[in-house]
């Protein structure tokens, strides 16, 4: 049986939308979609997008050990209940974890039941029947959430690659975790403390730096030691992007105004570059607040 798992084409950019999205690396085609294609991925209304749960003791017994979604910080706590057939596990702590699922109304916990027999006893592949069954937006790509942080205490308890059975108010869910990984850092730097590190040589041998402005823009102001990899040109070296460069080193990301930069800065994150810093209101907000002999544009 041929599963999703098997497509893999790439997109190319066009030019700048909103930012965009921090997908999957190395399995479906969110491996191979540009900074600019993610921005077009749907956003999904499942266990990746859940608000947070509440504590372990708040849940009734009887479905086994409780699951506990987590999401990134800024989410507000709710009363969400998950109930999960895996047992509990230590924590992965600072850890994500590259998601595929399922998801079927509440009254269908038959067709749940069938659907894991299927894929214990028979062998089906669940990203398959995602793809006929599964009523979460993510069916289109084989139900793949891609990675997703953490989530609290007994979340995920079940082996790598086991299919789990978990309840959440939007339905019954069949949940598979393929991978996991250090968590990545994805963050702003302002353009004070970038100017402060570039004072030091070592800082612009070792970071990895990068413009993703155009050339012509790159000739009317730029900063020393950035390479630059033009957005529109992202086909040519997309690709090559982690033979080039190496994902466990500090990575920095410049454009005009930080719009660019952040998309790519989330496409890095999502091709498993472990820290990754857009600098805010790119290099105007350099020239407005750090170094005023950058020419501004």
């Amino acid at each position: 049986m041929r599963g999703l798992r098997a497509r893999a084409a790439a997109q190319l950019p066009c030019p700048p939308p909103p930012p965009a999205s921090a997908p999957a690396t190395s399995l479906p085609r969110f491996a191979r979609l540009s900074p600019l294609a993610l921005a077009r991925q749907p956003t999904l209304p499942a266990l990746a997008h859940l608000p947070w749960a509440p504590p372990a003791s708040a849940f009734s017994a009887g479905l086994g050990a409780p699951m506990l979604p987590g999401g990134t910080s800024g989410y507000s706590r709710s009363t969400t209940r998950v109930f999960c057939t895996a047992t509990s596990s230590a924590p992965r702590e600072g850890r994500e974890l590259l998601v595929q699922h399922l998801l079927v109304s509440e009254k269908d916990v038959r067709l749940l039941v069938d659907l894991e027999k299927s894929i214990i006893a028979g062998g089906a592949d669940l990203s398959d029947l995602a793809v006929e069954h599964s009523l979460c937006p993510s069916k289109e790509n084989g139900g793949m959430l891609g990675w997703v942080p953490e989530f609290e205490e007994a979340a995920f308890g079940a082996p790598l690659n086991k299919v789990v059975r978990c309840k959440t108010k939007f339905g019954w869910h069949l949940l598979q975790v393929l991978a996991e990984r250090d968590q990545c850092v994805l963050q702003d730097i302002e353009p004070e403390e970038l100017h402060t590190k570039m004072q030091d040589p070592s800082f612009i041998e070792e970071a990895q730096l990068i413009d993703v402005r155009e050339p012509d823009e790159v000739a009317k102001a730029s900063l020393p030691g950035f390479k630059v990899l033009p957005l529109r040109q992202f086909g040519t070296w997309g690709p090559v992007m982690t033979d080039e460069f190496n994902p466990q080193k500090d990575t920095y990301v410049l454009c005009h105004h930080g719009m660019r930069s952040m998309q790519v800065a989330k496409w890095l994150q999502s091709q498993g570059f472990r820290k990754v810093y857009n600098v805010a209101g790119g290099i105007h907000a350099y020239s407005i607040k750090a170094d005023s002999s950058i020419p501004t544009y």
